[in-house]
């Protein structure tokens, strides 16, 4: 039944074509459900929080425990997912040149790279849990809760990163349907099994994280499976699934830059999370809670920012820098108008969405200070993802990463460092956010247009 429903309508229904045609329905086509799949795996992190800030014994630290483990998770698998990146592009590249063989090779190497990795950062995560919880002056009312949260969440490493890399060469193809699918099935199981283990069996943090993995390893076997009976050149046959080391490297140049960019933000991310746990567990608390819309917001424009990077892969192997052009302003425009919408509704009714997470009113009033401060402006993060990802997609992986990593990261802690030592206020830490946005918006978008007008020449 699931079969029949997820290839209802052929391969037709689930691919794109980038090449030819209209531009601005396919890139809402290919967008919105992407946009959709990546809200539903955040729902994973939001439904634990939700959860055991209703139903654990103590909803503070239980809620706190699971919200300042975010930036540490992001700090261990996002070297990985950037290297997904890199296979999108690579797959795309090879797809828009029409080299399946060249294709294929990428895709069994990308596969079996991300089995790998994954394998490797469940041991690191089980190793570095206490230390950086401990680092980040994790309050110690929420530090064994944090901990055996982490532990268990690395048990499912191999699958987030085979549902990462696996997601990312359906991508290739405009197919961005079937992860949706495999995430709404993932997602209705991790909510029932959240409210099962924690309130049935009493085992709060360690119920949510449990309810995690197990949802993580249904939907990258879904998008396994989706993958092995694929009639396409991205066609996994689990035979042939190794490592081609000159396809791998074409993966990591790209890649590589990307992840080391997602790290080194993770890391600022980490460093500003000590700084929010010097307020108190309310703060983190209510941090935790008002990063959910962040993050619901962030992914409607990383949809827009994947599409980018996908399309003009495509077109910049077929040649088309025309086709490019516009497929960059009209991710822009949608990604910005689109951001700016989500991002405002949240922070209007920030009160009734915030109940849902929490009914402690210190904790809530935490979380409408950072609501206000951070999701109002929040489109302007559009302004640095979409022209680096359109950056990524003509193979300049290298320079949206350092620009991010100066403009973003390397500000940030000058903030925390600096600015949060002489005002220790958690308004002032907040608004790093929206100022360093504002500085690598800027800088990435003059790269773009920069790195654009010298290839039209090239060109010419």
């Amino acid at each position: 039944m699931l079969e029949r429903v997820i290839n209802m309508g052929g391969k037709q229904k689930t691919r794109v074509d980038m090449l030819n045609g209209s531009l601005a329905d396919k890139i809402l086509l290919f967008a919105l459900p992407l946009a959709a799949s990546s809200i539903l795996q955040q729902l994973f992190n939001a439904v634990d929080v939700a959860v055991v800030g209703h139903f654990a014994e103590d909803p503070a630290s239980a809620t706190a425990a699971v919200g300042c483990n975010g930036p540490v998770i992001n700090l261990i698998i996002n070297l990985f997912v950037g290297v997904s990146v890199g296979a999108n592009v690579i797959v795309s590249s090879y797809i828009g040149q029409k080299d399946s063989a060249k294709a294929e090779k990428a895709v069994h190497t990308a596969i079996t790279f991300a089995v790998v990795s994954g394998v490797f950062l469940l041991f690191l995560g089980l190793i570095i849990s206490r230390p950086v919880l401990e680092a980040m002056n994790t309050p110690e009312s929420v530090l064994p809760y944090a901990v055996q949260y982490l532990r268990i969440y690395a048990l499912g490493m191999p699958f987030i990163m085979l549902y990462n890399f696996g997601s990312a060469i359906l991508r290739s193809i405009g197919d961005t349907k079937r992860p949706l699918i495999c995430l709404v099935i993932s997602g209705i199981l991790n909510a029932c099994l959240n409210l099962f283990l924690v309130i049935v069996f009493h085992l709060d943090v360690e119920g949510v994280a449990i309810a995690t993995v197990i949802s993580n390893a249904v939907s990258s076997l879904l998008v396994l499976s989706f993958l092995i009976k694929e009639k396409s050149e991205v066609k996994v046959r689990v035979k042939d699934l190794c490592i081609n080391r000159a396809q791998l490297g074409r993966i990591l140049r790209i890649g590589i830059p990307a992840g080391v960019q997602s790290m080194v933000f993770s890391l600022s991310n980490v460093i500003l999370q000590s700084v929010l746990n010097s307020f108190g567990t309310s703060a983190v608390a209510g941090s935790a809670v008002a990063v959910n819309y962040d993050n619901f917001t962030y992914f409607v424009i990383s949809a827009f920012s994947q599409a980018a990077v996908t399309f003009t892969s495509q077109n910049f192997g077929a040649g088309n820098m025309e086709r490019c052009r516009k497929i960059f302003r009209l991710c822009m425009l949608m990604g910005l108008t689109a951001s700016f919408a989500v991002s405002w509704i949240f922070m209007l009714l920030r009160n009734q969405f915030i109940a849902i997470f929490t009914a402690e009113e210190e904790v809530a009033m935490y979380a409408g200070l950072r609501m206000v401060i951070v999701l109002a402006p929040y489109c302007l993060i559009a302004t640095y993802e979409i022209s680096g990802a359109a950056l990524r997609g003509i193979g300049r992986s290298l320079t949206p990463a350092l620009i991010t990593v100066f403009g973003t990261c390397l500000f940030r802690l000058f903030w925390a460092f600096s600015i949060c030592r002489i005002f220790h206020d958690f308004r002032v830490l907040m608004a790093v956010y929206p100022i360093s946005w504002v500085l690598t918006g800027a800088a990435v978008l003059t790269a773009y247009f920069i790195t654009r007008r010298k290839l039209l020449k090239t060109r010419a």
